[in-house]
């Protein structure tokens, strides 16, 4: 196959540049991007033919981007936390519509406006007057808060539309229940010696266990795998994260996944394998499994109607997260369903309703 000359380069580059573009802002963490799944599919279906659709969001979640099948491309981007970026490298025309599915407020509004894109889908805000939008709702879950949104705009999308297409490399550890005791706040973190007890009651009971762990999580992972009598190459993960690929082979050919509030939590969901999630400072009406057996949410509230009685990014694990116990966690997992892989494209949520444990 001959390689194209320069004359040939520019004609492709004009050429790409020329085809309408959808600019959507996520610049968020894996979990975020899975709860914009359902939106990201409305958006591609009502596009025409030949639109690409440019995702915002950090480096490390190309791979997860383009798992969606959703996305033709990720515009990395560079933040701190889940900041607002203070910039992105658009280069060429100007966007022919951009969606703010990062928050509410001016920080995003104000950067998506200044690529001048010819529409800009967003949820209202006093600081920007100018932009007309639907209002914005504090108790609301995020997969239906961007389904609305869109929504607004004409057109139609449906919240229960979570489901990615399977990973097609094998899993490390198939069959396996995966334990992951991380996440980004410690007030979202269950007590490793409580994972391990869990771990160490499943292993004994013929169940094969790993731990996952993110970047810098490796210790954690460690003292999970160590208090529960796990074999030696329990845990995946920790150095850096682990590829994304492997990870979604594992979780999705897995027999089950504990977690927290966390990427994995979502992950679990959008590839239709069994869950039980622990919830603490942010009641699961926010942030849960779509209503499905086979999902288990464990969430204790103890009488508090508000949806975030915590702090989401506090530093100690959050007093309703204390109050789940290990002979819960364990019985939540015998309880659930075998995995029925969820088809590509389609909801990974069945009928029925997510069983939620709470006093």
């Amino acid at each position: 196959m001959s390689t194209p000359g320069p004359t040939a380069r520019r004609d492709d580059d004009r050429t790409a540049a020329a085809r309408p573009r959808v600019l959507v802002l996520r610049a968020l963490g894996l979990g975020d991007l899975l709860t914009a799944v359902p939106a990201l599919r409305a958006l591609r279906r009502h596009l025409p033919p030949g639109h690409e659709l440019v995702l915002a969001g950090p480096r490390r979640l190309s791979a997860a981007a383009a798992a969606t099948g959703l996305v033709d491309r990720l515009l990395p981007t560079t933040a701190t936390g889940r900041d607002v970026p203070a910039d992105l490298a658009w280069s060429g025309p100007e966007p022919d519509v951009a969606v703010d599915l990062h928050g509410n407020g001016p920080p995003s509004h104000l950067l998506l406006q200044r690529l001048r894109p010819r529409r800009l889908f967003a949820y209202a805000h006093p600081g920007t007057p100018g932009i007309e939008g639907p209002v914005w709702r504090e108790d609301e879950h995020e997969r239906d808060r961007w389904c609305r949104l869109l929504a607004w705009y004409g057109i139609a999308a449906d919240p229960g539309e979570v489901g990615i297409p399977p990973a097609r490399a094998a899993s490390p550890a198939p069959g396996a229940v995966v334990l992951h005791p991380g996440a980004d706040a410690g007030a979202r973190r269950w007590p490793p010696e409580r994972f391990g007890a869990v771990a160490r009651e499943l292993h004994r009971s013929g169940h094969a266990v790993v731990v996952t762990a993110g970047a810098g999580e490796g210790a954690l992972a460690h003292q999970v795998a160590c208090a529960g009598g796990l074999p030696a190459g329990a845990v995946l993960g920790g150095g850096d994260d682990v590829p994304f690929e492997r990870l979604a082979a594992l979780v999705g050919q897995a027999r089950c996944v504990v977690v927290g509030d966390t990427g994995l939590a979502h992950l679990a969901t959008a590839l239709g394998t069994p869950s039980v999630v622990l919830f603490g400072p942010v009641a699961p009406r926010l942030w849960g499994p779509p209503a499905d057996a086979r999902h288990r949410v464990l969430w204790h509230p103890g009488g508090d109607g508000s949806p975030r009685p915590g702090d989401a990014h506090g530093r100690l694990p959050d007093e309703r997260l204390l109050r789940i116990v290990v002979d819960e966690v364990v019985d939540a997992v015998r309880a659930l369903p075998e995995p029925e892989p969820a088809r590509a494209g389609e909801s990974a949520a069945g009928p029925g309703r997510t069983p939620v444990a709470q006093a």
